[in-house]
């Protein structure tokens, strides 16, 4: 009896053991099947007679989501998609470096409302973009940065500007993907250009290595370039791997698909969170708004926002991409000692704004008073609220559409106290006498910046769209400039970028051709972009840059010398910028001393219209205590 019962435990051990070993063959037989898409061959053929390429693939897509821009640093890894772009009518606008290409996208989004794109070649061409796509990230832009790569099969093998591509953008980005057969060109796409514009909208980037782009007759040129018959096994096993990977790659490239965009996720507020709102504004005597950039995004018009805010009539400081929202000269719209009025306020509402630097993380509010705090960005919605203050109510969701559902919730009911708003404006009124004092005191040398900004400020007209670029002379722009409307300012946002003036004038006028787009440079950030005057030039974009030339970084020199008594690295010279702009193919114009400033400006205008060239007034300033004491470390 023992021995028969020995005998079943070991055909029992022996069958199970079997099971395992055909077990484990089978499903290794079936990830090997998938790692090589055997299947997937056999039922989609690879059409070896077809000159179509991923490029096209790439081009139809960004075609079916109304792409009308692509910006570039041209280089051979991405040629064939730049090449198919301009063949089915999306303008490609090459610029001089690939951080402009990516600060134009930028600028297309922020304008246009759908998703900038740029495309730059692989390894250093990607490297150059990455401080403009965490300024999109920290700015809520989104853009598609389409990159090339080093072929797949060669990756890690010493290819050209073979580098960790996915390694440096995965922390900037929303999605990221790398393309590895033709056939996931639409689909990845898609994903990216969703993944861009929901939610926090944001940059995503996709890699495409080289062979998913080019035609499968010089793919296969280069990947089964060996030559002759294998003779040995080990020459026979890798010829099949080329060749099976060359079919994968190629397999089902060019049948039908489905190139329309998905549909993109927007958190909304729901009605008992509008209504908490209202319940707070109505008891409110002394409530304010602070708007930041993300009150401006899609889907609510920014026409519309602005009939609502005007609807409720709380007093508003407007900031980044909300400058502008409420026109020129609005009842509403308080620009001076915005830290004494959050003090005194009773009622917050952070529509979009942030409590970091910008609001010193949250000590500029009110300590008994109310904050209604909203942002479709959840860290950023509660940013520093463990330590300098804490929402009374805090809503993700998308900011305009609760605004526009709040002035309807209210109806003709609601009215700010005229006492309150009229306070706030005559502060108004006062601060920005003081500024025209200022305006006239003279300088040691050259002329008095915040003149010369006054004088910008009556010469502008209604449509013209502000770049800020710089330091010291943006910063007083930023007091005395007005945009006339929304959409009208843009600025790096909470990044601080410097160099985005050219980028975002180009993406500027081109959304915006019939707009006077001026840049207000500093003219140590200057120095980033001088040589897009190129690109203004060879795309004819007549955009007109104002620099403020006082020979040096002045932000910074404004508290290093008190601290330190030094100017080191800090010093600049009056340098010829006019010049440089017409080496460039634009014109230029020196303002200084003696020149009658809007005669100027006018003839700048009249030059940028009439020769549709680029105008750059290179204006010497001199130095003003306007903005002592106004950097904090």
């Amino acid at each position: 009896m023992a021995d028969f019962m020995e005998s079943i435990i070991h055909e029992l051990l022996y069958q199970n053991i079997l099971f395992f070993v055909i077990g484990g063959i089978l499903f290794s037989a079936t990830l090997f099947v998938q790692k090589f898409g055997l299947i997937y061959q056999y039922l989609h053929k690879v059409d070896t007679e077809s000159n179509s390429h991923g490029g096209e693939l790439v081009a139809d897509t960004l075609k079916a989501h109304g792409v009308d821009y692509i910006f570039t640093l041209c280089g051979g890894h991405i040629s064939p998609i730049l090449v198919a772009a301009e063949k089915i009518g999306i303008r490609v606008v090459d610029t001089r470096h690939e951080v402009t290409a990516v600060f134009a996208a930028d600028a297309v989004a922020r304008l246009s409302g759908k998703v900038g794109v740029a495309a730059v070649t692989a390894g250093p061409g990607l490297t150059n973009t990455v401080t403009a796509v965490k300024n999109a990230q920290m700015a809520e832009s989104p853009i598609l940065l389409m990159g090339g790569a080093a072929a797949s099969i060669l990756k890690g093998r010493g290819a050209l500007q073979d580098i960790d591509q996915m390694a440096l953008f995965k922390p900037l980005c929303k999605y990221t993907a790398t393309v590895t057969r033709i056939r996931d060109i639409v689909p990845t796409l898609q994903q990216a250009m969703m993944h861009a514009q929901s939610g926090t909208p944001g940059p995503v980037f996709v890699e495409f290595p080289i062979d998913s782009l080019y035609p499968y007759h010089l793919v296969k040129k280069e990947v089964m370039s060996s030559g002759g018959p294998a003779r040995t096994l080990r020459h026979k096993i890798v010829n099949w791997y080329l060749n099976n990977y060359l079919c994968n790659l190629f397999a089902g490239a060019f049948e039908p698909q489905d190139m329309s965009p998905l549909h993109v996720n927007i958190p909304r507020a729901t009605s008992e969170q509008i209504q908490s709102c209202a319940d707070l504004l109505k008891k409110a005597k002394k409530p304010v708004f602070v708007f930041g950039s993300q009150a401006l995004l899609p889907p609510v018009a920014a026409s519309q926002l602005r009939k609502s805010v005007e609807k409720i009539g709380i007093p508003c400081f407007l900031g980044g991409m909300s400058r502008g929202l409420l026109g020129r000269n609005s009842p509403y719209h308080i620009k001076q000692n915005r830290r004494g009025a959050l003090k005194e306020a009773d009622l917050v509402i952070l529509a979009g704004c942030v409590c970091d630097f910008r609001l010193g993380y949250g000590k500029v509010l009110p300590k008994k008073g109310k904050v209604i705090a909203i942002n479709r960005n959840k860290e950023q919605l509660y940013k520093n609220s463990d330590m300098f203050w804490r929402p009374t109510v805090a809503i993700q969701a998308d900011v305009a559409s609760l605004i526009v559902e709040l002035a309807n919730q209210l109806g003709q009911n609601y009215s700010c106290d005229a006492a309150w708003l009229n306070q706030l404006k005559q502060g108004d009124i006062a601060k920005e006498k003081q500024n025209e004092l200022k305006a006239e005191e003279p300088t040691n040398i050259h002329l008095n910046p915040i003149k010369v900004l006054h004088t910008l400020e009556e010469t502008l007209d209604d449509n013209s769209i502000l770049v800020a670029d710089g330091g010291d002379f943006v910063g007083t722009a930023a007091y005395v400039v007005k945009p006339r409307g929304p959409l009208r300012w843009l600025d790096p946002g909470a990044f601080g970028t410097l160099g985005v003036g050219g980028g975002f004038a180009l993406g500027a006028k081109l959304v915006c051709p019939d707009s006077d787009v001026w840049i207000i440079y500093g003219d140590g950030s200057l120095g980033y972009s001088v040589a897009e005057f190129d690109t203004f030039t060879r795309h004819k974009l007549p955009v007109i840059a104002l620099v403020g030339n006082d020979a040096g970084w002045t932000q910074i020199s404004r508290e290093q010398v008190p601290m330190f008594g030094s100017n080191v690295g800090c010093g600049l010279a009056f340098t010829d910028y006019h010049v440089v702009a017409k080496g460039y193919g634009g014109d230029g114009v020196l303002l200084g001393r003696g020149d009658d400033i809007q005669t100027i400006f006018e003839k700048a205008k009249s030059m940028s219209r009439e020769q549709q060239i680029p105008i750059l007034v290179n204006c010497l300033i001199g130095k003003t205590s306007f903005r002592d004491g106004s950097i904090s470390v």
